[in-house]
């Protein structure tokens, strides 16, 4: 059996940077995922300049050879009345496709990695977790997404007790035919909140990509509302006519609803199996790295795995995305106040479009990009 003074479960974003981070910390380090890649993955594919500069990614060098879409616009509305079309001028974000950008991401790591290798036991013995019998480290951190398998050593884990937003989304490459007849612009991204608030659609061009997908929390009418919407985007020329293939699900937990604890005896969580989803927006590819940046700050300053040493970690959660007081609450992405009737006059306001929904709950432009040494 293989010993490791850490073993990473998950090699997207979050699990790729942890590694990347804790390279100069002499930990001999082993990454696993069930895939190999690249690999697909399910994501609308957006990233802030928060999070370049946070990975130290250099937009113009990524850019050779790699999907990279400037965004400088969004338009924005609810279903059923007519959007708003803000300009911000400067590019506030960039469209990737997650098949590229974890692929990169991992790429820059220099330790183990067993890829491709589904995670099939856990097991705690003396002061150590075995995996699958063969590897075996004294902290394990699960970066798997929201069914990562580590978070089910921790609390219930995945479970009807959490309240899941459930989405439904499709990419694919437009041939020059769908390219030209779409009237999605790559620059401005599309965001179409559901009438009761409880979700929404996005249409994200990126280059010759599209993306169209909706993400609710009451996911048993999903596809009726992602029928509806697509529906009506084929109907005013948004999208093309003929969209190929099946659109595929994934899940995952908002913030403030996730009950999950980060951190036991030699386990972690980060990301998306840690619950960190914004609640606002539900991205989470910001939250992953900025909580793989802060666990390696932890890690890097302590011998002792147990969950009182690794509380710090929690602790530095919880003052970069506040405290989750607002867990037991059944809104889902906007405040309560917002639910109102006044809902949908605010949405056709540019100010509110632009300087709460986008510029607040889509790309927390209030919050600086997290500064730890990458």
């Amino acid at each position: 059996m293989d010993y490791y003074d850490l073993i990473i479960i998950g090699g997207g974003p979050a699990g790729s940077t942890l590694a990347r981070a804790l390279e100069d910390s002499n930990k001999r380090i082993l990454l696993i995922d069930k895939q190999e890649f690249p690999r697909d993955k399910t994501c609308a594919g957006w990233v802030t300049p928060a999070v370049m500069k946070s990975l130290a990614i250099d937009p113009e060098d990524y850019g050779h050879g790699r999907t990279l879409q400037p965004i400088r616009r969004f338009r924005i509305g609810m279903m059923g009345q007519p959007p708003v079309e803000n300009d911000h001028g400067a590019i506030v974000s960039y469209g990737i496709r997650r098949c590229e950008f974890d692929h990169y991401l991992l790429q820059r790591t220099h330790c183990n990695k067993a890829l491709g290798e589904p995670v099939k036991s856990i097991q705690r013995e003396g002061g150590n977790w075995q995996i699958n019998g063969r590897w075996q480290a004294p902290l394990v951190v699960g970066a798997g997404g929201h069914f990562c398998p580590v978070a089910r050593e921790l609390g219930e884990g995945p479970g009807r007790h959490e309240t899941v937003v459930a989405a439904k989304e499709v990419e694919f490459e437009m041939t020059p035919e769908q390219a030209k007849t779409c009237e999605a612009r790559g620059d401005t991204p599309e965001l179409w909140f559901c009438r009761d608030l409880k979700g929404y659609a996005w249409i994200f061009r990126k280059g010759n990509y599209l993306n169209i997908g909706l993400g609710r929390e009451d996911n048993h009418k999903l596809t009726d509302h992602l029928h509806d919407f697509v529906g009506d985007m084929k109907a005013t020329g948004r999208i093309p006519a003929d969209l190929p293939g099946r659109f595929k699900g994934h899940a995952y937990l908002l913030y403030d609803h996730a009950h999950r604890p980060l951190v036991d005896d030699g386990l972690m969580l980060l990301g998306d199996a840690a619950g960190l989803a914004y609640t606002q927006s539900g991205e989470g590819i910001r939250p992953a790295i900025e909580s793989a940046l802060l666990a390696a700050e932890v890690i890097r300053n302590t011998e002792d795995y147990s969950a009182r040493s690794l509380q710090p970690y929690g602790e530095a959660i919880a003052q970069r995305f506040g405290n989750r007081a607002g867990q037991h609450d059944n809104g889902w992405q906007v405040p309560q106040w917002v639910k109102t009737p006044l809902a949908g006059t605010l949405m056709r306001s540019h100010w509110f479009t632009r300087k709460v929904v986008t510029e607040k709950w889509f790309l927390h432009q209030e919050v600086p990009p997290l500064q730890v040494a990458v």
